[in-house]
């Protein structure tokens, strides 16, 4: 790629951004949020047009004027939000619009037992008459790798793989990769996680505003050089510094919570925990094991069928959002796109959707647009959000920066209890050095903060006490001082403190 510029508006995405990818390497393309790299890759996957710069593939150029276009030429996109249709099988997702499969009658039966030896062949292996939406985060990524692939793929783009996958899956990912790249596959390497980026790549290409700020070979560099070409600055990621007064008042009490699922399945069982306040309590556990459910039974998302909540001694397990959050409480959310954000509508009516209905930003039934525009303009100038105003539609905007506007909107009105889930997923170094920053600030005001992370540095930075969840059970609460790894990676297992 060669003299790349994208404009929106008066914002540049890419300013003369020039970007090589071997055969057979595997090349990361790192940056802040905003930085230019998702445009930059959608450009390449024939998504989007540049107003100028060209593209060549084997010295080439070549025009991608369509998604279409760039599979042709080999490009394959695996996107940070899976673009699989859950209804439907593996084969079938991989079927659509692929040429050689009939229209009316498909091979699907075929298609399907080609598609699973394809993908045994390289280290994926999936059962493609499986529906996608029963299969995991993990298995959903296979798919979509063995999408690109199959359709003849020999540069393929990840945007953000490891975000939604626990360390083993990550693991299991690299394996792959690297078998892949062994065999003339170029791979694009998007991701914020530095020591992942460390382990798995050749080469490192690091955007900063919209231009290529440094360009590294990986076993060259470190960590804290990439960072800091990344951000312009050294980073590091703040911790707790001083203990929880240990006679605080608790402030959020669970007590014999226990949820069933749709289908009936025990999702959370008798669950009872209390954090004070100016407390941090971390939930560990690998993904599946009812963390999920736990901080959308405490918001409000699901209802328990037995057990009490309360804020503060006020009784909740039966109130629904609004009251909840009358009562004190942030939400942080894991997955923004489904849970925190309108992506059509304005970063001032996001800023503003959770207590709209309250002064100061509604007066007698109606909105106040003054305060409205202000409440936004706050949130925008002390959370670094990235935008061209505030009435900018807030799917424009970047993964980071929406993550921002949602933590603004939490934390901007002083929580007595914020419930953050994986709230650094797919924020890069800098961010989530400011969103630790912003939790150990609620902390210090006096909140009970209940962090669900799957990233155990993470959690063993920011966490007074750590409680491990297995199969719907916390299985053990450890203090700070006495946390081992080789403890936590017992109880994450499921052997009991």
């Amino acid at each position: 790629m060669r003299n790349i510029r994208v404009q929106f508006g008066p914002v540049i995405a890419n300013d003369a951004v020039d970007f090589a990818v071997r055969p057979g390497e595997i090349h990361a393309l790192l940056g802040e949020n905003g930085a230019g790299k998702t445009t930059l890759m959608r450009i390449l996957a024939g998504l989007l047009q540049p107003q100028a710069g060209e593209v060549l593939i084997d010295g080439k150029p070549v025009h991608l004027a369509s998604a279409l276009d760039a599979q042709a030429h080999g490009i394959g996109m695996v996107h940070q939000h899976f673009m699989l249709i859950p209804t439907m099988t593996v084969a079938e997702n991989i079927s659509i619009g692929l040429p050689g499969v009939r229209r009316w009658f498909p091979r699907l039966g075929d298609l399907a037992r080609e598609i699973t030896a394809f993908g045994k062949a390289r280290g994926l292996e999936i059962d493609a008459n499986a529906l996608a939406g029963s299969l995991s985060v993990a298995g959903q990524q296979r798919a979509e790798i063995l999408k690109a692939l199959y359709r003849g793929s020999k540069i393929l783009i990840l945007d953000e793989p490891t975000a939604v996958l626990t360390p083993q899956e990550a693991t299991g990912l690299f394996e792959v990769l690297r078998a892949l790249a062994a065999s003339g596959t170029a791979i694009i390497f998007i991701s914020h996680k530095l020591h992942e980026v460390m382990a798995v790549t050749d080469r490192i290409t690091v955007l900063r505003r919209g231009k290529v700020a440094a360009s590294f070979t990986t076993r060259d560099t470190n960590e804290r050089e990439v960072a800091r070409a990344m951000v312009g600055a050294d980073v590091t990621l703040p911790q707790l510094d001083e203990p929880a007064n240990q006679n605080a008042a608790p402030i959020l009490d669970l007590s014999g919570i226990t949820l069933r699922d749709d289908r009936g399945l025990t999702r959370l069982d008798d669950v009872s925990l209390t954090i004070r306040s100016g407390e941090i309590v971390g939930i560990a556990g690998v993904d599946g094991n009812g963390q999920q459910e736990l901080a959308e039974t405490v918001v409000g998302l699901r209802r328990a069928e037995a057990g009490a909540i309360s804020i503060d001694g006020k009784p909740l397990a039966a109130a629904p959002v609004a009251d909840r959050i009358a009562a004190g409480l942030a939400h942080i959310p894991e997955d923004r796109h489904r849970t925190a954000i309108f992506s059509p509508m304005s970063i001032a009516e996001n800023a503003a959707s959770e207590t709209i209905g309250a002064a100061p930003l509604s007066r007698s039934g109606l909105i106040d647009n003054g305060a409205l525009r202000a409440n936004a303009q706050s949130i925008v100038d002390n959370f670094d959000v990235r935008c061209s105003g505030i009435e900018q539609p807030i799917g424009e905007l970047s993964g980071g920066n929406q993550q921002k506007v949602v933590l603004g909107r939490a934390m901007s009105r002083d929580p007595r209890v914020v419930v953050a889930v994986q709230p650094t997923r797919g924020l890069d170094i800098g961010a989530t050095a400011f969103l630790h920053n912003q939790l150990l600030e609620s902390r210090r005001k006096g909140a009970a903060v209940m962090l669900v992370s799957t990233e155990l540095d993470e959690i063993l930075a920011l966490s007074d006490r750590i409680a491990v969840m297995f199969k719907g059970r916390i299985i053990g609460i450890i203090a700070r001082k006495d946390v081992t790894m080789e403890k936590l990676g017992l109880m994450l297992a499921g052997e009991s403190a």
